[in-house]
């Protein structure tokens, strides 16, 4: 039998790639998550995780793990539920940002579904800076987004980077605008590339705008021009520009976990820490992350 405990810090640790970071999403101390993390891996007689003054990575027997530890706590909430004789119900107001929407959400709203379908859930899918503002304005009760600058709250679900993409194809010219493919206002990234470019003196032109991924990635594979993207989510046909371009750095990018205004013994909010759960406990996308202050200690 394997403690639940050790198998949500493994599961945060997996998601992250960071002691660090998991142990603020758990809200205890980084030697208590490495505490469990080694007690897991004496459990098992494996080695989980690869670290070192690098970063953390998962080990094989680490990927494999990820499966048999969803399975395991997934059971065990399906048992509690069962044996509590409590079913979710209300309705839920759910909003996620369009990347991660395309990518990893599908698959987990349908296991949502399948275990509460009492649960009326409602789905917008917006930019992250419009979620924020539904969000506050009590027009929703989770939202899965990026972390804006000016809100810097949320429980972490991954960190990324942002990068500039585009077709493999295309060929930047260091002497004319740089030629931009952007989300409208308020988009989160959009702000962020203008930002960093001002910042660094580097000419440029919106070449298309639309407040569709789907828009955004047709304009990019057709060659007429750049977009930030979150590395762990480029759509297939694109790829990171190239270093020899000479593009600024775009920074990391959180992507958070934030619940509406609603009273904690609402039928809402209940649900909310459920699809938040259901979240935090499931795959997220895989890209350079590692650092080496999150060192395993």
């Amino acid at each position: 039998m394997y403690d639940p405990a050790q198998l949500r810090t493994f599961l945060a640790v997996s998601q992250t790639l960071s002691f660090t970071q998991a142990a603020d999403r758990l809200g205890v101390r980084q030697s208590t998550v490495s505490q469990q993390v080694r007690k897991l891996e004496a459990a098992v007689g494996r080695q989980l995780f690869a670290r070192d003054t690098h970063g953390v990575e998962l080990t094989e027997d680490g990927e494999a793990m990820l499966g048999f530890a969803r399975s395991i706590l997934e059971a065990n909430e399906r048992a509690a539920s069962w044996f509590r004789g409590t079913r979710l119900r209300g309705r839920l107001r759910f909003g996620a940002s369009e990347d991660f929407v395309v990518t990893r959400l599908p698959e987990i709203l349908e296991g949502f579904r399948r275990d509460h379908p009492e649960v009326d859930l409602e789905l917008t899918v917006e930019l992250s800076g419009t979620l924020h503002e539904r969000l506050e304005a009590g027009k929703l009760d989770l939202v899965l987004a990026k972390r804006s600058e000016d809100r810097p709250g949320g429980q972490l679900v991954w960190r990324d980077r942002l990068v500039w993409i585009g077709a493999e194809r295309l060929r930047l010219d260091p002497d004319r605008p740089l030629p931009l493919i952007v989300f409208p206002p308020p988009g989160l990234t959009r702000a962020r590339a203008l930002d960093v470019l001002e910042r660094h003196g580097r000419s440029w032109r919106i070449v298309c705008t639309s407040g569709s991924l789907n828009g955004l990635v047709a304009a990019a594979r057709a060659g007429l021009g750049v977009m930030a993207h979150t590395h762990g989510l480029i759509p297939p046909g694109l790829a990171p520009v190239p270093e020899r371009a000479g593009l600024p750095d775009l920074g990391p990018v959180d992507f958070v976990l934030l619940y509406g205004r609603r009273r904690r013994e609402d039928a809402s909010h209940a649900a909310a820490e459920r699809l938040a759960a259901t979240i935090l406990a499931g795959p997220v996308p895989r890209s350079e992350r590692f650092r080496a202050e999150d060192r395993y200690i």
